[in-house]
C-alpha cells in the first residue's frame, strides 16, 4: 500500500461514516467526520492537511454538488457517493471535477482501489512539484541544475561571492556550465541591471581580440571605417566574461593586466583612456598553473584572475543529477522544438547515467534533443538515443567517480588552506626562477630572494625537477 493519507469523510448516515472509518483507519489513513457539506468546509478549514474527501450527493443544509462547487479552488480529490445515481449523476459529477464516482452500495476493496488510485496520483503531483521547485530554484541560477555535493558546493560559492566586485576564476571541462554559472553570478549581483558580456577568447585572432576587447578608433587598422566601443566599454557597469582565458595570446595579458589594474582603457589608435567599471569574470579548462609554469600565461595575470576560484565538476563525477538534468533538458527540448514531453524509460535511464559523459552537460543536452526528435512514443527509449550511447559500453565502476567526486570536494576545500595555497605558489615561483636561469640554481636562488641553501631543500620537498 502506498502512503496513507488524511481522507474527509462527508455523509449524513452514522453508520456509514463509522463504517467507512473501520475501513479506512485498518489501512493506516487518518480519517475526519463530517456531517454535511457545510460542517465539511469548517473540517477542511480546520484541518488544511486532508487531501482525500468521500463525499454523498444527497445530504442537508449543503449537498454534494454544492459543497463540490465550493471546494473547485482547492487542492483536493473528491470522491461522489449516492445509492441513487445512474449514469448521468456520474457524468455530472466528474464534469464538476470529481475525481471519481462510487454507487451504495460499496465493497471494501473498492474504496480501497479508489484511495490507492488517489494515493498514486497524489505522489505524482508531489513529485511534480518538488521538481518544479528544484527547477524553479535552478532557473535563478540561470540554468544550473545540480543537487550533488559537488554540483551545490559550486553554487554555494556563486552565491557567496556574487554580493562582490571581486574577480571570479570558473574552472573545468568544456561543457560544464561554466558560462551558465558566470550568468548566474551576474544575476544575482548588484550589476544585474547592467550588461553580462562573454567572449571567447579562443575564436577570435589575436588582432580581432585585441579590436574587440579594448575598441578602435576611425583608422586605427585598414578597415576601420568607424571608431568602434570595445567590450570593455560596452560592459561598462556590468560584468565582462573572458572565456577560455588561457588562450589569450601573451602581449593581450600584459594590456588586459594594465586595464584591471586601473579600470581605464585605451582604445585602438586612441590618444586617451576612458575610465571603465567591469567586475570581470575569466573561465577555462586549462591548468593556468602549469601554463605559467611553462611561460605560456603571466603569472602576476594569473593571480589577479585568481581571486576566487570555482570548480565545475565533470558530469561523470556528479551522475546523480543525470535524472534531474534529463527531465529538465527533455521538457526544455520539447517545449522548444513543439514535440509532446517524454518520461524516460528504466533501461534508457540507466544507459544515461552510466554513460561517461566527455562532452559533459552539453553532450547531454543534445543526445536528448534527438531523443526527443526521434522518439515515436511518450517514453524515451534506448533505440531513441543517440547510437554513440545506446550502443557504448556501461561504465562498469561508477562508484570510482562517485570517489572522485569526493575528491573533488576535498579539491575544493583545500582551497582555503593558506599553507596548501602558499606551497602551490611557491612551487611555481620556484618552476619559472629555474626555467629562466636554465637551472641555475644560485641564480634563481637569487631571483626569488632565499639563500641557495633554502632552495635546495625547497626543490627536493616539492620533488622540482631541475
Amino acid at each position: 500500500m502506498r502512503d496513507p493519507l488524511p481522507v474527509l469523510v462527508v455523509d449524513d448516515e452514522a453508520s456509514l461514516r463509522h463504517l467507512l472509518r473501520l475501513i479506512l483507519e485498518r489501512d493506516g489513513h487518518a480519517v475526519f467526520e463530517a456531517q454535511h457539506g457545510r460542517d465539511a468546509l469548517h473540517q477542511l478549514d480546520a484541518h488544511p492537511e486532508i487531501r482525500v474527501v468521500l463525499c454523498d450527493i444527497r445530504m442537508p443544509t449543503l449537498d454534494g454538488m454544492a459543497f463540490l462547487a465550493a471546494v473547485a479552488d482547492r487542492d483536493l480529490r473528491v470522491i461522489m457517493m449516492s445509492a441513487y445515481g445512474n449514469t448521468d449523476t456520474a457524468v455530472a459529477c466528474l464534469s464538476k471535477g470529481a475525481y471519481d464516482y462510487i454507487t451504495k452500495p460499496f465493497r471494501a476493496d473498492e474504496i480501497r482501489s479508489c484511495l490507492s488510485r488517489v494515493a498514486e496520483r497524489q505522489q505524482l503531483h508531489d513529485e511534480n512539484i518538488d521538481l518544479k521547485r528544484q527547477l524553479s530554484g535552478a532557473h535563478r541560477l540561470s540554468g544550473f541544475i545540480g543537487r550533488s555535493a559537488s554540483a551545490r558546493a559550486a553554487v554555494d560559492r556563486v552565491r557567496r561571492v556574487a554580493g562582490y566586485p571581486t574577480t571570479v576564476l570558473f574552472t573545468g571541462e568544456s561543457g560544464t556550465g561554466k558560462e551558465v554559472l558566470a550568468r548566474a553570478l551576474h544575476a544575482l549581483s548588484p550589476r544585474s541591471d547592467a550588461r553580462f558580456v562573454p567572449i571567447n577568447c579562443a575564436a577570435l585572432p589575436a588582432a580581432l581580440l585585441e579590436s574587440e576587447l579594448f575598441g578602435h578608433e576611425r583608422g586605427a587598422f585598414t578597415g576601420a571605417v568607424r571608431a568602434h566601443a570595445g567590450l570593455f566599454e560596452q560592459a561598462d557597469g556590468g560584468t565582462l566574461m573572458l572565456d577560455e582565458i588561457g588562450d589569450m595570446p601573451l602581449p593581450l595579458q600584459g594590456r588586459l593586466l594594465r586595464v584591471l589594474q586601473d579600470q581605464r582603457v585605451r582604445r585602438l589608435g586612441g590618444s586617451g583612456d576612458l575610465s571603465v567599471d567591469v567586475r570581470l569574470i575569466a573561465a577555462t579548462a586549462m591548468d593556468l598553473e602549469q601554463a605559467v609554469a611553462e611561460g605560456r600565461f603571466r603569472q602576476d595575470l594569473y593571480y589577479r584572475l585568481n581571486v576566487v576560484q570555482i570548480r565545475l565538476p565533470p558530469l561523470r563525477e556528479r551522475r546523480d543529477d543525470i535524472p534531474l538534468l534529463a527531465d529538465a533538458l527533455i521538457a526544455r527540448a520539447a517545449q522548444r522544438l513543439g514535440r509532446p514531453m517524454l518520461t524516460v524509460s528504466d533501461e534508457a535511464l540507466r544507459l544515461l547515467t552510466h554513460h561517461r559523459w566527455p562532452g559533459n552537460v552539453r553532450q547531454l543536452e543534445n543526445a536528448l534533443e534527438h531523443a526527443v526528435l526521434l522518439a515515436t512514443g511518450p517514453v524515451l527509449m534506448p533505440e531513441d538515443l543517440p547510437v554513440e550511447i545506446s550502443a557504448a559500453p556501461v561504465d562498469p565502476n561508477p562508484e570510482a567517480d562517485a570517489d572522485a567526486d569526493a575528491d573533488a570536494d576535498a579539491d575544493a576545500d583545500a582551497e582555503l588552506s593558506i599553507k596548501k595555497q602558499t606551497a602551490a605558489l611557491e612551487r611555481v615561483l620556484i618552476a619559472r626562477a629555474l626555467a629562466r636561469t636554465s637551472g641555475n640554481r644560485t641564480r634563481a636562488a637569487r631571483l626569488l630572494e632565499i639563500s641557495t641553501k633554502a632552495l635546495l631543500y625547497k626543490i627536493r620537498d616539492y620533488g622540482i625537477e631541475a
